[in-house]
Parts: C-alpha cells; structure tokens; sequence
C-alpha cells in the first residue's frame, strides 16, 4: 500500500502532465471531470498532512496573501526593446543593413547572404513582457520588463496562470533557465471582463493589453487569478549552461515546449527578404481570425551565434525588428453628440455611432475630447467618421466625411449648463476643457466631492473613505456633504461591514468634523483651483463664509497670489444656487463657517502670537521629508499661527527649509539656492517657547 506522500507525487505528476497536454499540447487526454477528481484528491491528502504540500503542487497556484507592493529586482540580462519598421521598404533597409555588416566580416558573397539569411518570425503579441526564471526546474521569481534593466517582482501573480509552468518536466534542464514571454488577455475574455465591469457600474479596460497589465499588478494574486490570463514564451534569456543549447532561436523554442512552456504555435522558420514578406501579409489577412490581438510581426536572426556578432545598439537588438500593422480605420455613421460629465467635473463631448468593429472591439462611442476638437473636424449629426485604431491607442475620430447638405446636422454647441444637474458650465479663455461649476451637488460628482470632502486634509473624517462614500451613495443615504451631518447609526447599519460599534465611531468622527478650522471647510467645498494654501489665504482675508460669498472679482484679486482665473473660480462657484444651498445646511449642522476672533495683532503678523519676538515672523517657509514629534500639518498651523507663510515648493523667495527624514529633490534645491536648512531638532527648538 503507498504512503500518503508517495500517493501525493504521484497525483503531482499526473496532474502537471494532464496541464502540460492541456495547455501547452492544447491536447487533454481526461474529460475536465475527470481532472477535477485528480485535483480534489490531491488537495484533500494536503489538507490532511500540510507537510506533503510543495511549491510545485498544482493547488498551490493561488493562496497567497496579497502583496503591500512590489519589489524591484534587476534582470539577470537587459530586456531590451525592439526597433520598428512601419513599411515594406523599412524591412528591406533593415535587411540590407545586417547583410552590410556581416558581409563585411564574411567570405560569403552579399547575394549568399541575401538569399540564406533565416529569420524566425512571429506574431508581435499585444500583452505585457515578462522574465520567469528557474532553478533547478521550479520556478523562483518573476519581472516585468520595468526599465529593461529592473523589472516588478510579480512572482505571486504569475503563478496563478494555468499556462506558466510552475515546475519542467524531465530533468534535462539548466540549473538556472530564465525565458521572456507575453502575458495577454484573449478576445473573448476581455469582452467578457468589460460586460461584467460595465453591468456593475465599474471602470472598462480600453484594450486587451491594458486589462492584461492591470490584472498582472494586482495586489490580490485571487483577482489576477479571476482573470483568464495566458502566457507565450518567445526566447531565452540566461542560460547557466549556454553552450548546451542549440544555435537556432527557433531550436530553442521547440525545446523550451519540451520543457512545458506554451510556444506560439503561428512561429515559423523563413529564409530571406521574400518569405519575411509574406508572412506579414499572411498575418495582416490572418490578424482578425485570431483569438488575441496583435500590432505586427516580430523578425529575429534566427542563429544565435549571429546574433552575438550583430550585439545591440541603445536599447534594442540589431538582429531583430517588430513591423507594425498599419493603424486600422474604419468608416461608421455618426448619430449624435452628447455630453457626459467625469467625476472632476469636466464636460466631454461623446459621439454616439453606429456600432462597428475596430481592432477585435466593436465600438458605438468615442470621445470627442472638447469643443475645440470639434471645430477641428466639423463632426455634425448625419456625417460619416474615420475611426483608427493602433496598436493600444483607444479608437478615435480621426477625419469627417460630411453628410450632404440637406441632411447634415446643425453645428454642436457648447453647453452652457451642466447636462447632468444644470449648473452653469465654466471655460477659462486658453483652456479646452469646460467644466461644471457645482461640485457639492451635481450627481456625476458626488462620489469625488464626498471623498475630498472628507478627505485628511478636508474635513479629516476618519472612516469615511472612498469605498464607504460609494456605499452611502448606492444606499441612497447621502447626496451632497451636508446630508452626512444627518446620518443616524442605524441607517449606517444596515450597510456591509458595518456594526453598532463601528456605526457610531463614524457618526462621532462625522460630528467631530464640525469643529475643523474655516480654512479646511473652505478647501473641502472643492472649489475649483483652491488648494490648501489659496484657502488659508481666503479664510484670513475674509474671516467668513457670509464675507466670503459677496466677494467679488475685484475683491478676491486684491489679495496677495491670487490672480484673476482663481478669482473667477471663487466668484463662479458662490453664484450657483445650488453650492449656496449645501453651504446653507453645513452652517445649520454647525460646521465652522468663519475664523475664531482674535485678540488684535501686529500688522503683517500671523496670529496674535506673531510680532512678539517669533523667529517665524515674515518667513516664506517649506518643510519637505517626515516628521517624528508631530504631524507636518501641525508644524505648518504652528508656523503659520507665529507668522509665517508655508509654501509646497522651493524657491529663490524661499527663507526657510525644514527637513524631516527621507527629505529629497526639495532639500537638494534649498542647498543649490542657498537657503537656509534646519532640522526637526532646530525646529522644536525654535517653537519651545511659544508652546
């Protein structure tokens, strides 16, 4: 009778060879059933004994917990970039370029060379690079391409794909073998993936090669392992035993599918200019029958031992070259132009057309970018557009096919209101973009303006994060900032995740913001271009919102580095009635709504601490790095309330730097520019007497 481990190896073995012929042969030999029996037992005998599991078992894929971030790691050998060719001529100059210098150092005659030289060509997969390295034939790490000399370690992740072999088969392997390959994301479950994001009211991916890069960087290796993510091997990097392997690229790949890894199957093995050529044209026809997107052909020297005589210039090889598709365009009908609002605000024209296929994605809409886009090409209702796609580029409108007179639309207006809450839309002269002047109320704005409302640098409501602001939002509990100084613990209850105890802990931490000083109120309405500093400076020169509101252009200008374009911000903003109305109900739940009256101080002073000796008196002051004692917030409003004006950046006006740890670019200028640099030592030094 076997033991429970002999019983595990076995199973280990049968079910890394059923993936092998699954995967890689693409050729199962049992039903899936079948398989899943295999997978059970296994697991089952390791959740018996946890000591028979090993890192190459097949039910160790997925499990991990999921990674804080990712770490760099250098490669083993550069993995360089390509250079393209965009046209036939392209190839040829490229061609002609190797026979040059090979000739030069050869005793065959140019035309031998021109004839005989073999090239492996390939699909140029559109996906995400990738480096595994083996030892010992288990896999130990993997990287993305990064900057081609580091790359992320996503080890984690690349372990959840059925496709990447996580041991080789045999044992006739280097004791160190790492391989470059292409993660991508087929056709069909990329459109599956989108189906789903849209249904739940989520972001989609613009492309394949987006969606597989995303869901490769994940934190969670179980979301990468929701995603039907696959992998090709193209080439081999480091080899521990070089000499051992063939001369042929393409030799090399065939043993690598020895060894378990999936190879192309589309890679084939050419002599000369005119194969090269048809290949590619094979492929240009072949490109939409496929079940992964491709931008081009990959052509490599195929003997690596000409290769190593070819080297490298700059970041690419010199024996090999991608020749990209030419971009596809596509003609469609456009039905309309509507206008939708992002969570920032910006008003985006979208044409709306009749649905068509462009680059493997059937596409109905596509933005327009802003007004001044659309003077460009004249797009009207009616017309006919060029659509074009390259490569990774989201389909855009690239040209207009203008319908005949009598059935052309009328030229599309920029809209003055908001389409979504009907607030008045603003355009500063010189900037594209149009935006909607009512963040605290207008509904595609909600979610942003309820985060920054609430955000540590707002109104600091601890608990009240992005994924709870869309709770509240689709339980219809909240519309604008001021209905959260309504909320009750038992409305919070009956959300996800959320007890009696942590209910009222965010109905504390919520009422506890009413006492959050005027300058914060004033930077979390979200004004447009009003940061922290532009509010502190509104809050002191106004010492109200009463004041505040009646501002006018001329009023806010006056004031020291604000300039008209804010101005007209501030002044756009507290015209909106409906703005007004939320500010009404945040004063009526006791939100702070003016400055704290002081006792009179000196002139130019920042509080009345300044003027009586403080060493902040008159300072322009920025602090850059962390802080040990306090938090840099606290250390600005001390500064500040002892006279000084704290800034966020470096200059030839700046009189002082506070450097806490890890302090960088921001340090390195000050001491370029001579300012003056302290350390937090010097600075609890400097604020001891005032405390």
């Amino acid at each position: 009778m076997t033991s429970p481990a002999q019983q595990a190896a076995q199973l280990r073995a049968e079910l890394l060879e059923h993936n092998y012929r699954y995967y890689i042969l693409d050729a199962p030999s049992i039903s899936d059933s079948e398989y899943d029996q295999l997978f059970r037992r296994l697991k089952t005998l390791e959740e018996a004994d946890p000591s028979l599991v090993t890192p190459d078992s097949p039910t160790q894929r997925v499990g991990a917990k999921p990674s804080s971030k990712f770490r760099s790691i250098k490669h083993r050998l550069p993995m360089l970039s390509l250079d393209n060719a965009f046209s036939e001529d392209e190839f040829r100059s490229f061609h002609q370029r190797l026979v040059g210098k090979l000739e030069a150092g050869s005793d065959d005659d140019e035309e031998a060379l021109n004839q005989d030289l073999g090239y492996c060509c390939e699909p140029k997969l559109d996906g995400l690079a990738v480096s595994l390295v083996y030892e010992n034939g288990l896999l130990q790490t993997a990287l993305t391409r990064g900057d081609g000399y580091e790359g992320e370690d996503i080890t984690v992740n690349i372990r959840t794909i059925p496709t990447v072999p996580v041991k080789l088969r045999g044992s006739e392997f280097p004791e160190v073998l790492e391989v470059r390959g292409e993660v991508l994301l087929p056709k069909a479950a990329f459109a599956m993936i989108n189906r789903n994001a849209e249904a739940a009211g989520e972001k989609v991916f613009a492309n394949p090669r987006n969606a597989a890069a995303g869901s490769l960087r994940q934190l969670d290796p179980k979301i990468t392992a929701s995603r039907p993510l696959e992998i090709f091997i193209y080439a081999t990097g480091y080899l521990s035993n070089e000499a051992d392997w063939p001369d042929s690229h393409h030799e090399r790949l065939m043993r690598l599918r020895e060894l378990g890894f999936r190879i192309n199957a589309e890679i084939a093995l050419v002599s000369g200019v005119d194969a090269c050529l048809n290949y590619y044209e094979v492929f240009a026809k072949k490109r939409p029958e496929l079940p992964y997107e491709i931008d081009g052909i990959v052509y490599k020297i195929d003997s690596i031992s000409t290769q190593q005589r070819l080297g490298f210039v700059s970041r690419s090889p010199r024996w090999a070259i991608a020749r990209k598709f030419p971009a596809e365009e596509v003609q469609t009908r456009l039905q309309s132009i509507d206008f939708q609002v992002g969570r920032t605000g910006s008003v985006t024209p979208v044409a709306r057309l009749n649905p068509v296929l462009v680059g493997g994605v059937t596409v109905s809409n596509a933005t327009l970018h802003n007004m001044d886009e659309i003077a460009r090409l004249d797009a009207r209702p009616g017309d006919d557009v060029i659509l074009r796609r390259a490569g990774d580029v989201i389909p855009q409108i690239v040209s207009v096919i203008p319908a005949p007179a009598a059935e052309r639309g009328e030229p599309v207006a920029a809209p003055t209101h908001c389409p979504v809450c009907g607030a008045d839309v603003e355009r500063e002269e010189g900037n594209a973009v149009a935006r909607c002047s009512a963040p605290l109320s207008c509904p595609a704005q909600r979610k942003y303006s309820l985060s920054h409302f609430a955000s540590r640098r707002a109104m600091d409501i601890e608990g009240l994060g992005e994924k709870v602001v869309e709770m509240l939002l689709e339980a219809k509990l909240v519309e604008t900032a001021a209905d959260l100084y309504l909320l009750k613990t038992d409305q919070l209850e009956t959300l996800d995740r959320f007890a009696a105890k942590s209910a009222a802990k965010l109905v504390e931490a919520i009422a506890a913001s009413t006492g959050a000083s005027f300058n914060r109120v004033i930077y979390a309405l979200g004004i447009r271009e009003v940061g922290e500093t532009t509010a502190r400076l509104l809050a002191s020169a106004f010492g109200s919102m009463a004041a505040l509101r009646e501002a006018d252009q001329g009023a806010l200008e006056e004031i020291h580095d604000i300039g008209p374009i804010v101005a007209g911000h501030v002044v756009e903003f507290f015209e909106q009635p409906a703005n007004l109305e939320v500010i009404d109900k945040l004063a009526a739940a006791g939100v702070t709504m003016a400055e704290p009256e002081m006792p009179a101080k000196a002139e130019g002073a920042g509080s009345a601490l300044a003027g009586k000796g403080s060493p902040f008196e008159g300072l322009r002051v920025v602090l850059t790095g962390s802080l040990e004692t306090m938090t840099r917030d606290e250390a600005e409003d001390r500064m500040r309330a002892l006279g000084a004006s704290t800034s966020s950046s470096v200059s030839t006006k700046t009189d002082l730097l506070i450097a806490g740890a890890k302090a960088g670019s921001k340090l390195k200028k000050a001491e370029t520019l001579g300012v003056k640099v302290i350390d937090e030592e010097e600075l609890r030094a400097m604020l001891a007497p005032f405390e």
